[in-house]
């Protein structure tokens, strides 16, 4: 199929396609005889690969690789199933970190609540903060 017969089966554009092709994401794929890229119908199954682990929150670098493990063809599912429970362990620290800046920033808006503002000092530029 053409670029953007692709791109519409698969919900991207074709300059993703083309950006993923050049990153290695996507093969080259074949060419037409007056230079259209022809792409196979495996085409489809890998952006859905791509898409699923871009919402999984995976690093294009980290795509390439597991994409290059099953290319080699080796099932890459042991260093997917390691990825994951690296991606579970930074949310759980990134969640962790916006938990605390919460009770920071609630912290800080309290106090602001019970503060008359024309009692600022200039020179602190403001007391809330």
């Amino acid at each position: 199929m053409r670029i953007g017969e692709l791109a519409e089966a698969s919900g991207t554009t074709t300059k993703t396609l083309r950006f993923y092709e050049e990153a290695g994401l996507l093969p080259a794929p074949d060419r037409t005889a007056n230079g259209y890229r022809d792409y196979a119908a495996e085409a489809l199954a890998r952006l859905g690969f791509i898409r699923r682990s871009r919402t999984a929150g995976f690093t294009l670098a980290q795509i390439r690789e597991v994409l290059d493990i099953r290319d080699a063809g080796v099932a890459p599912c042991r260093h997917v199933q390691d990825l994951l429970e690296t991606r579970l362990d930074d949310l759980d620290r990134q969640i962790a970190d916006l938990q605390a800046l919460r009770h920071t920033v609630a912290q800080l808006s309290n106090a602001a609540a019970t503060v008359d503002p024309t009692d600022c000092d200039a020179t602190t530029i403001c007391r809330y903060l």
